[in-house]
């Protein structure tokens, strides 16, 4: 929790006027015992109406000022818990924008969701609590204590003899269940990865009717979930009858002195129950003080899960060229040899790629499923960093690029479409947020969209669903290649991003970019031998090793693998 008390910068008033105003609060309820003892010494026996309305008063005026205070420490510290966890989430955010694909695959979507949300929610509360009640709780059991010394030293060695025995049961319980919520986090991240595989693969659980098959999985993670919550839950719960136990035997033990004092006449009535009243203030705020530790346990637990995240160092460093200086070099992308291996694995997916690519070439990258054309293809943005050689853009080692500058120059349309929710317009900006709307339906066209858009009645401005799920696959298809294709980029990057589409749309598509003014160079990855045949060049890939690279003609004659898949889908189609 320490990492992250920085971010409370912004919040250092509130931190200390919510507890503050929590002090002059428990000042106003420490005093209340002594007015009501004072009634009923006083007042009750004399008689003295005036004078017992007139503290009746003063109890009323206590209330409202104590009012007052809880209301004002309630603002500080909700501000101060909303905005530092506000400003946690969005440095927590930053970071993992900042974290290469290597550490995103290793951590998983499911987890980091559970950080970004059900941690930082459980931060919130904690901190709330912590401001408002950690100084409270404490000063009112001192206050008590001091108080019932002023009233009697023997009667309040009571309370010296009952606080330190519930101190020993609060913090043990505390210290005992924090790695057993930190366990309970790490079951709710497996929880969440199954709910979040089963919505977005729902149409596939059903079609292979392995609805009950699912069910029955979720239901043994829900309930390892749930096992570890109740093993917790009960330990916790034993806080609450141990503290009452524990204070109402003092109680009783108070009771049995006051009253032997009041016989003797050396405590009055009113200030017995005084030294009850403080007796009870003391185990309501032990109470309360026990669900906040256990509130803090929680929050700390989850504080180390963040600072886990936030510890991850990105093993990729940006470099600082931005390409203000035009490079001399002829070649758009060159790969020398290039191997790399997945963190975790036991295998290279690329082995000694060595290939050079020249500005505004076209190139076909084709392979057998699980070839490393994804692989390759991710080098050159720098999703990854080459195991050994290297991958150099414009003659720049990509290592040495500023990554924003050498992404702006690379658009990259992924294997998998994705859309966001939000407008036709917002989508295709994603590529230029600054695209007019020219630029973008003439991006649409290039992509053979624009019949995606002239369907929809309201245009540009039609809602797209999240994750493009009220268009087909191949409409989610031509606008992700549009999005790529408004950035206007040096290199652009279609990894089968035309899968969906049919032989003549493909046609159309490769026939618009082969004819784009800017002259991009062109990777295209494929398994159809129809999108890459007809490429400056094509690259064949096999098991990650490069066994071809040449024109159509050249590796018919030369590679036997490009034959084959030539044959078996072109040939004797």
């Amino acid at each position: 929790m320490r990492k992250l008390l920085k971010y409370f910068k912004g919040y250092k008033l509130q931190a200390v006027c919510a507890p503050l105003f929590k002090i002059i609060e428990v000042v106003f309820e420490l005093l209340v015992p002594l007015v009501v003892a004072d009634i009923i010494d006083t007042g009750i026996p004399a008689g003295d109406k005036p004078y017992i309305y007139k503290m009746c008063g003063v109890l009323v005026l206590f209330g409202a000022c104590g009012l007052a205070s809880t209301l004002v420490a309630q603002y500080f510290s909700a501000k101060a818990s909303v905005g530092f966890t506000g400003a946690v989430r969005q440095a927590l955010f930053d970071h993992i924008q900042s974290l290469s694909f290597t550490e995103i695959d290793k951590l998983g979507t499911s987890t980091l969701i559970t950080r970004l949300t059900s941690d930082l929610n459980q931060i919130q509360t904690g901190v709330n609590l912590t401001l408002r009640l950690l100084i409270r709780s404490p000063m009112v059991v001192f206050g008590a204590t001091v108080m019932a010394f002023r009233i009697d030293v023997k009667a309040a060695l009571i309370f010296v003899a009952v606080i330190p025995i519930l101190s020993v049961v609060v913090f043990g319980i505390m210290l005992g269940t924090i790695p057993l919520y930190t366990a309970v986090q790490k079951k709710l991240d497996a929880v969440l990865l199954r709910t979040k595989e089963n919505l977005t693969g729902a149409r596939v659980v059903r079609a292979f009717c392995m609805e009950e098959e699912e069910t029955k999985d979720f239901n043994e993670k829900n309930n390892a979930l749930a096992k570890s919550q109740k093993f917790v839950g009960k330990i916790s719960s034993v806080m609450n009858p141990m503290t009452y136990a524990i204070v109402n035997i003092g109680i009783v033990v108070l009771i049995y002195t006051g009253a032997i004092k009041v016989s003797t006449g050396v405590l009055t009535q009113g200030l017995v129950i005084a030294l009850y009243n403080y007796m009870s203030q003391i185990l309501t705020e032990l109470v309360k003080l026990a669900n906040l530790i256990i509130s803090i346990t929680k929050s700390l637990a989850c504080a180390r899960r963040i600072e886990e995240i936030m510890e991850i160092q990105p093993s990729m460093e940006s470099g600082s060229y931005k390409g203000e200086n035009t490079s001399e070099s002829e070649y758009a992308v060159e790969l020398s040899d290039v191997s790399f291996r997945y963190s975790g694995a036991s295998a290279d997916s690329l082995e000694n790629i060595n290939i050079q690519i020249k500005n505004g070439e076209k190139i076909g990258i084709i392979g057998s499923t699980g070839s490393g054309k994804t692989t390759l293809i991710s080098l050159v943005p720098r999703f990854y960093d080459a195991t050994d050689g290297y991958v150099k853009v414009e003659g720049v080692d990509v290592r040495d690029w500023d990554e924003e500058a050498l992404r702006n120059n690379v658009a990259v349309v992924m294997q998998r479409s994705s859309l966001f929710s939000g407008t036709i317009r917002d989508n295709i900006r994603f590529g230029s947020e600054n695209a007019t709307d020219d630029e973008i339906m003439e991006a649409i066209r290039d992509a053979q969209a624009e019949n995606v858009v002239e369907a929809k009645p309201e245009g540009l401005d039609s809602m797209i669903e999240q994750g493009g799920k009220n268009l087909s696959g191949g409409q989610t298809q031509r606008l992700t290649i549009a999005r790529a294709l408004v950035k206007k980029p040096k290199i652009l990057i279609l990894d089968d991003s035309s899968s969906a589409l049919d032989f003549a749309t493909d046609a159309a598509l490769r026939k618009s970019i082969s004819g784009l003014d800017y002259h991009p160079t062109v990777l295209t990855v494929s398994q159809r031998v129809s999108t890459v045949m007809h490429s400056d060049r094509v690259l064949m890939l096999e098991d990650g090793v490069a066994v071809g690279f040449g024109t159509h003609e050249e590796l018919l004659e030369s590679c036997p693998e490009y034959l084959e898949l030539y044959q078996s889908q072109i040939k004797n189609s």
